[in-house]
Parts: structure tokens; sequence; C-alpha cells
């Protein structure tokens, strides 16, 4: 059984989040290209910035600094706050979401935000050209789950055309067909 399917939101968000952190620092060029055609690398670390506003909203406050030149401090700050977040009893506070009803904070963070740091770890991986090193059954039950969503998924423009693959490629790799990354994208130039 994988750790990541089993693991509690703050368990999830201990094991992500430390994994992305890990893949910041061996960023060697933050203007690298990403997965993402819009973004370079410090472009995905910056894109993780979304949850102190989306909390903020429903009434959480994340203590986080402004944006830095140092694309990881941020992040790291953020991580540190968010897992406290998690392992206190505010963590059960119920919300009120506009897409799902009353959900625990816990529950928000580890639905939207965890898996972000998830996916978004693959594009940094690949800009930086480390071992994305996806978690296999976290990625299935992910891939799983939005491809119950149908066609509202991509409706929503939050992912992008869903890109060809073998039905026995990894997860990981049909996580990442699903949400319209080509899972054999690499840099400009990088060998095969």
């Amino acid at each position: 059984m994988s750790t990541l399917t089993d693991a509690s939101p703050a368990e999830r968000h201990a094991i992500v989040a430390a994994r992305f952190l890990e893949l910041s620092n061996g960023v060697n060029d933050w203007n690298a290209p990403t997965p993402v055609k819009e973004w370079v690398a410090k472009d995905v670390v910056e894109h993780l910035g979304w949850l102190p506003g989306m909390l903020g909203g429903m009434g959480v406050h994340l203590d986080v600094p402004a944006l830095t030149q140092d694309p990881v401090a941020r992040l790291r700050a953020q991580t540190a706050a968010v897992q406290a977040l998690l392992e206190s009893p505010e963590a059960d506070r119920v919300l009120e979401t506009s897409w799902f009803g009353s959900r625990p904070l816990s529950w928000v963070i580890n639905n939207f935000y965890t898996f972000d740091v998830f996916a978004h770890g693959w594009d940094l991986a690949r800009s930086s050209g480390q071992d994305a090193a996806l978690d296999e059954d976290y990625a299935e039950q992910a891939r799983a789950g939005m491809a119950a969503m149908g066609p509202s998924l991509h409706e929503s423009g939050q992912f992008g055309t869903p890109q060809p693959v073998a039905d026995d490629a990894p997860a990981g790799e049909r996580l990442m067909a699903l949400m319209g990354r080509d899972p054999n994208w690499a840099p400009p130039g990088a060998s095969a």
C-alpha cells in the first residue's frame, strides 16, 4: 500500500511538500521551460501562492510573506504555515465551499492544495531534469477521481486538453496526460 493513499491530510501534506522542496532545491535554472507552456520553473513555485488568497476568502488567515526574489523562501514559509494549520484543531473547522458545500479545512487543503503541490512537483522535476518519482498509488487514485468528473474536468479551464498515453503507462504518466501534460515532455535539448 502507498504511504500517500493511507496518510492523513497532515501526513500527506508533509510528505508531498517535503518532496516538492527537495525538487526545488535541485533547480539550477529558474528560467528553464516547463511542461506548462506559459511557465518557467520559477512560475511553478510562485503558482502555489494561490492558497492564502483562497483560504482568506473562506475566513482562514495563512501568514506567509509576499513574493520574494528567492522563490523557495516563500514556499518554505507557506509549507510551514500549512503544516502547522493541518496539525492544529483549526484543521477540523468546517468551511463553506462554493464547489463542494460544507467541508473541513483539512479536506479543502488536501484535495486542492496538496494535490496541486503533488502534480506541480512533476512539472518542476521535468523542467529541472530530476526524477519526479510520483507515488503511483496516489497518482492512480487522483487520476480515477478526476476521470470520473468526465467533461466537466476540462470545462473548468484548469486543465489542458488530455494527451495521448498508453493504457498500460505508469499511473503518474496517465494522470499527467489527463491533466493536459505531455507525459514525454523534456526540456529542449535534453537527451531522451
